[in-house]
């Protein structure tokens, strides 16, 4: 047995087979241990090398700091909101346009099922038409342009680039070049072409063009998110999130949303945040350096400060981000996070408001011009203004007020012909569809047989031919193109001028001109003869007007008028779209008769159901400001109508901007501070020093008015006073005290007169050195946006009693009696209080800053105050005030066939000023509607009858007659 295993273990040891047992079962051994390294040993270690780590920086955004009045009122703030963020995770290969597309689509309409809006801050809008058009103009769309061109600077973008239409700008970012928005077709050869916006509508389109827009913009920065929708509601939240994962990319993120208080009485003043732009962006960060290591201070997703002090203010209001360093592996996905760096909040900033006192004024600039419609309207188809009639006594008819109420876009149109309307929007349609087809029907006999001359038409087939070539000739159809036109051409004449031609032969001149661009009408590529080309353009018109709401509304006009469309329906429609807060019994006695439509409107105005700013009828819009006369600290800088800022910041609402667009009353532009007008009367104390200061009046001399001022202009239209049998012999403070035109024409006169020569250019001089003394040469200081006022450069006579052409804002007009009242500082206006850190530490204490000290003698300021005492002394409405008042009326006139504009500037208490004010009414009527505005908002301030003041109804005008400016 022993010697068998032997010989066994010889013949192994000596076969060949020996040497590789051994190679192999050291191999074994090895590879054994080798795995037991790799996964048990330093298994974790290898898994983490193995995994790609790719380093980044991410920045982490600030909290931006409050907004408060001077008593601590919380105006703007942030509050915890969720957002909805997509990042482009998406491989590069074909069909990845498609697929992203899609995505986005998904997520909008997820987004908007909820009641919630995507963020629109592209500078393409949809209009009231369903056209493109564009946000921004003049150097903000160049701008814009150029990025889309992908140009650095707009000096580089090529003539078809700086030309483009909104059309052709979408039309190329949807197109395949760029984010591939539609879909392919078969054409009749059978071949595939694409075609942009296929399967989408124009919003549709527009919507996954601004994301797509955004993602471009962000896409350098591979892994952060852009936030497609913020402040969403709970529910978006849920549905997004339970379908994660079909959403590619996209998240829900916690993040920080502005938020207004009262925004409709500060938002002129606060403004608005929004999402950074690239102009935005590059300013910004020139302006503030970057920190030593190089990040930068201002990213693409950063929300900023728009307009107002939001944007005044930004640097000091938002704060420094911070930062942490993120590893993310080759999917994307965040694996580690080091080196946080928390950010820091924005500093809380004061303004000098008063907002109680604020809004108080804004309601009561609301009764008052709610009262002056509330008078003027009368019971009527129409008032003919004619040449003897003063503006004072301009009427409104009723069928003006229910006109009105369509063509400020108040009644929704476009509802009449949808499935949900009611029974009034369904009659009112079916009325208007058979209007229209008689207005076309009666235009293309017109365009084709009749061919009447315009100035032989009817007035309302006059209208109608002119939209249309308004129409043709606008920058976003540019059939009629104006820069090709001979302005001096005879037939152009005959129709723009003489009006002695038809349309027909205007347009069939225009083709033989080549002032018609065809390629507009989709002519047929070969030769079309003129007429051809004039039948293709008749199409092309009906086919824009059918469907074309400003044209529509030239028909609702004449349809109101001709009673087509009753006063009746018009208020039943406001009913009906839910534009009331009214009880249903009220409804209900319209419905049945018990109340006309006149008693109903007026009811509704006098209740301020319809406000002034919705109907945009004259006056609805007006100004107040007023002003610490010790201190040149604004408390209350007024502009009506107001607007939401909340539905503009963290993400322009689309529908309403376009609203606020087309609203007639310009609720966006801040009356106070850009409207310029005529000063009127309440210049005349710039008169009174300049006079005094150059020695041609003193304060007893009496100068005799006997109504015209016969020194210049004797044989044409010499300047008359406002009383025109004269007012006799008065002395300077009586001047002032009964606005004498004739007192002042005389010091206007004398200031021109050198060596007993009149030199009007030497009078208006001296009239400016003065007007400069009180700052009326320049801003007030107000850190918001404000116009440049001008000084007038006509006529020295006129302009000494504030006509000629000088042009000032409200709050210019307040810094100049503020500096009448306190006899001489004029201050820098400031709506900056203080700055303080988070923790409420003071870091900044503003104060306005003395521009200059008028430096005249205190008997002249005594003679000017005793003469605006005289002003409000003889005013019988301010008898209740409890404090002592000083003022100056004005009347500005811009057109003889609307009112005048109305201006009173003041202060109080008269012995011991403490405020000043100005307050202006556009197209106001009198003088008198603009004090008794002042009157109650001074009674606001010193605590009168506040219940009363507020009374929530319209405030109907008080004084009567003549107001003497």
């Amino acid at each position: 047995m022993f010697e068998s295993l032997k010989e066994k273990f010889i013949s192994l040891v000596t076969s060949r087979l020996l040497f590789l047992i051994i190679v192999f079962t050291g191999l074994c051994v090895v590879l054994i241990h080798r795995v037991f390294t790799l996964q048990i040993v330093n298994g974790e270690e290898y898994l983490e090398n193995f995994n790609l780590k790719i380093r980044k920086e991410r920045s982490i955004a600030s909290t931006r700091g409050n907004i408060y009045d001077r008593n601590g009122t919380l105006l703007a703030s942030n509050v915890l909101a969720y957002s909805v963020t997509l990042e482009d995770v998406f491989e590069p290969v074909k069909g990845k346009n498609a697929a992203l597309n899609d995505n986005i689509y998904r997520l909008i309409k997820m987004i908007e099922k909820n009641g919630d809006e995507i963020i629109n801050d592209f500078n393409i809008i949809l209009d009231q038409d369903n056209h493109f058009q564009f946000a921004v103009s003049d150097t903000q769309l160049l701008r814009f342009l150029a990025d889309v061109y992908g140009k650095t600077s707009i000096d580089k973008l090529e003539y078809a680039q700086k030309t483009a239409t909104p059309d052709e700008v979408v039309e190329y970012l949807a197109g395949t070049k760029k984010y591939e928005i539609g879909g392919y077709e078969e054409n009749a050869e059978h071949k595939k072409k694409f075609v942009t916006g296929l399967g989408y509508t124009r919003k549709e389109l527009l919507q996954i063009l601004t994301v797509r827009y955004a993602l471009s913009a962000n896409s350098y920065q591979k892994y952060i998110p852009t936030v497609v929708a913020s402040d969403v509601s709970e529910k978006t939240v849920a549905v997004v999130m339970e379908n994660a994962e079909t959403l590619e990319g996209v998240s829900i993120a916690e993040d920080t949303v502005r938020k207004y208080a009262d925004s409709v009485y500060f938002a002129h003043i606060i403004g608005y945040t929004g999402k950074i732009s690239q102009d935005e962006l590059t300013r910004l960060n020139e302006e503030n350096a970057a920190p030593s290591s190089g990040s930068m201070e201002y990213e693409l997703n950063d929300i900023v400060g728009k307009a107002g002090i939001e944007q005044v203010m930004e640097r000091e209001l938002q704060g420094r981000r911070g930062n942490e360093v993120i590893y993310v592996d080759n999917l994307g996905k965040v694996i580690e996070t080091t080196e946080r760096r928390e950010p820091t909040a924005g500093n809380d900033l004061y303004l000098t408001l008063d907002a109680e006192l604020q809004k108080a004024a804004y309601d009561i600039l609301e009764q008052k011009l709610a009262g002056i419609l509330y008078s003027k309207i009368i019971n009527t188809k129409e008032f003919k203004l004619g040449d003897n009639v003063s503006t004072s006594n301009i009427k409104i008819p009723i069928y003006d007020v229910y006109f009105a109420l369509i063509d400020n876009n108040i009644i929704d149109i476009s509802h009449f012909a949808e499935e949900r309307a009611l029974e009034t929007e369904r009659a009112v349609q079916q009325a208007f569809e058979e209007k229209q087809q008689l207005v076309f029907d009666e235009l293309r006999r017109e365009l084709t047989e009749t061919k009447t001359p315009y100035n032989q038409l009817p007035v309302e087939y006059q209208v109608y031919q002119s939209y249309i070539v308004s129409l043709l000739t606008s920058n976003s159809r540019g059939v009629l193109v104006e820069s090709l036109i001979d302005t001096d051409d005879a037939t152009y004449q005959a129709w723009k001028t003489d009006e002695t031609i038809s349309l027909n032969e205007y347009l069939n001149y225009a083709i033989a001109q080549n002032w018609i661009d065809v390629t507009k009408l989709q002519m047929p590529e070969r030769y079309s003869d003129s007429e051809e080309i004039f039948q293709t353009l008749l199409d092309y018109i009906f086919e824009e007007l059918k469907n074309n709401t400003e044209f529509a509304k030239k028909q609702y006009k004449y349809m109101i008028q001709q009673d087509l469309v009753t006063g009746k329906q018009i208020c039943m429609l406001l009913c009906e779209q839910n534009l009331l807060d009214i009880p249903e019994a009220k409804e209900l006695e319209l419905k049945n008769g018990g109340i006309t439509a006149y008693a109903f409107m007026m009811e509704r105005i006098q209740n301020l159901d319809i406000t002034p700013a919705q109907l945009a009828l004259d006056p609805c819009s007006a100004s107040s400001v007023v002003v610490d006369v010790n201190s040149g600290e604004v408390l209350a800088l007024v502009t009506y109508p107001g607007y939401d800022n909340n539905k503009l910041a963290n993400g322009i609402d689309a529908k309403y901007y376009n609203r606020l667009q087309n609203d007639l009353s310009r609720p966006m532009w801040n009356y106070a501070t850009q409207q310029l007008s005529a000063p009127g009367s309440t210049f005349k104390m710039v008169s009174t020093v300049a006079g005094m200061q150059e020695g041609v009046i003193t304060s007893g001399e009496r100068i005799t008015c006997v109504g015209t001022f016969n020194k210049i202009d004797k044989d044409g239209n010499p300047p008359r006073c406002w009383n025109r049998s004269g007012h006799g012999a008065l002395t300077l403070a009586g001047g002032i005290t009964h606005s004498c035109n004739y007192y002042f024409y005389e010091t206007g006169f004398r200031l021109g007169t050198v060596n007993g020569d009149y030199n009007s250019e030497y009078g208006l001089k001296k009239l400016a050195e003065y007007a400069d003394l009180f700052g009326l040469s320049e801003t007030s200081g107000i850190e918001i946006a404000e116009s440049e006022p001008q000084m007038s450069d006509l006529d020295a006579v006129r302009s000494s009693i504030g006509q000629g052409t000088h042009n000032y804002t409200t709050v210019g007009l307040a810094r100049y009696v503020a500096a009448v009242a306190n006899n001489g500082t004029c201050y820098n206006l400031s709506l900056l209080d203080k700055l303080t850190d988070a923790g409420g530490n003071l870091l900044q204490d503003y104060a306005p800053e003395v521009r200059n000290r008028i430096e005249v003698p205190q008997s002249t300021w005594d003679t000017i105050h005793t003469g605006m005492r005289g002003v409000v002394a003889n005013m019988g409405y301010y008898d209740g005030v409890e404090v002592a008042v000083a003022g100056k009326t004005g009347t500005a006139q811009e057109s003889r066939r609307r009112p005048d504009h109305g201006l009173f500037v003041g202060y109080a208490p008269y012995e011991n000023p403490e405020i000043a004010i100005a307050t202006r009414i556009t197209f106001g009527y009198s003088s008198a509607n603009a004090a008794e505005i002042s009157r109650d908002i001074i009674k606001y301030y010193y605590g009168e009858d506040e219940q009363e003041l507020l009374s929530g109804t319209a405030s109907l005008p008080e004084a009567t007659g003549n107001t003497g400016d």
